[in-house]
């Protein structure tokens, strides 16, 4: 089965999404994503869509092991590497979809994820969040940080968050303009993102199986979920 996210050639993405990584954003959102996690030292974590090893290999010297999978067989190389100079080796890194992890029943403590889930169609999130499920240990926890709104005008934080990207688009000037209108055939033809909003999340996890479910909504574009397996 080819899943939404298995749409888009993410090898070449790798530069780019490194020096997204390295942004005081993405930073900050890492750090409350690993505190909410909670990581022990006895601690198996599994980080899904790791991309460059943004939250693997903050996690990687607090656990025992972190098993990072993403897609994209260049990610994971390259993540390999960082890890590799990081001296973390109990970082294993493997490409994998997040629907459907090479993991056994009941292997993981913690399941994180970070900008990983907008590339999902709603269906394919579902799956992603039973993989979750079936992979964590009774009481293992869940932390996913993603962008976290719809795109529509009904509610008033999905308008302003659309209304956000159009001006800083606007503001770049033709290349801006350029990008927007690349952005709209996407989006008219099913190709572009598909976030979900906080009130999907906080259905989705507990349908999913998911106790003590909490849904955060930053100021920006994006929130995070966590929550606990029973």
């Amino acid at each position: 089965m080819v899943t939404s996210l298995a749409r888009k050639d993410w090898d070449r993405y790798v530069v780019h999404a490194e020096e997204i990584a390295r942004g005081a954003g993405f930073c900050a959102l890492r750090d409350r994503i690993v505190a909410l996690a909670d990581p022990r030292e006895d601690d198996v974590v599994v980080d899904v869509g790791s991309g460059t090893g943004l939250l693997a290999l903050a996690l990687a010297p607090r656990v025992a092991h972190i098993w990072a999978l993403d897609i994209s067989p260049a990610m994971t190389e390259y993540l390999r590497v960082k890890a590799a100079s990081a001296g973390a080796t109990n970082l294993h890194a493997a490409t994998a979809p997040a629907t459907s992890l090479p993991l056994v029943d009941g292997s993981a403590d913690v399941l994180v994820s970070n900008y990983c889930f907008h590339h999902l169609d709603d269906a394919d999130k579902e799956r992603a969040l039973a993989e979750a499920v079936r992979v964590l240990r009774p009481g293992g926890r869940l932390v996913v940080g993603d962008m976290m709104f719809r795109i529509g005008v009904a509610n008033g934080r999905d308008r302003e968050v659309i209304a956000t990207k159009v001006r800083a688009m606007l503001r770049r000037g033709p290349a801006g303009v350029l990008r927007l209108a690349k952005n709209g055939a996407r989006l008219a033809t099913g190709r572009w993102e598909q976030p979900a909003d906080a009130r999907w999340w906080e259905l989705a996890l507990r349908s999913a199986g998911f106790q003590d479910v909490r849904v955060e909504v930053l100021e920006h574009e994006g929130g995070i979920a966590w929550a606990r397996r029973p």
